[in-house]
């Protein structure tokens, strides 16, 4: 699972402060922690997406600044455990 978090860009950043926050030269360091993201993240879709989170093998999370707000979530189902299961 790999989770990028755009939070938004400060209203006090500078206008320079704001380009370079766009361009993921300057990154969020405050709270919520990344790992908070990731348990709401994986608790909301345990039963949508896989049986229990504890399915999940990986997970990459990354927090950015962005003028559109955001969660993007990625799941892969990792094809050796897929093809395992098929032939059990």
């Amino acid at each position: 699972m790999v989770v990028n978090v755009y939070r938004p860009i400060p209203k006090s950043f500078s206008k320079k402060k704001t380009a370079a926050a766009e361009a993921g030269q300057i990154r969020p360091t405050t709270k919520p922690d990344a790992d908070n993201y990731v348990k709401g993240i994986k608790d909301a879709l345990n039963k949508v997406i896989w049986k229990d989170d504890s399915q999940i093998v990986s997970v990459t999370v990354a927090k950015f600044y962005s003028q559109r707000p955001r969660i993007e979530v990625k799941v892969q189902e990792l094809e050796e455990q897929a093809q395992q299961l098929s032939i059990i």
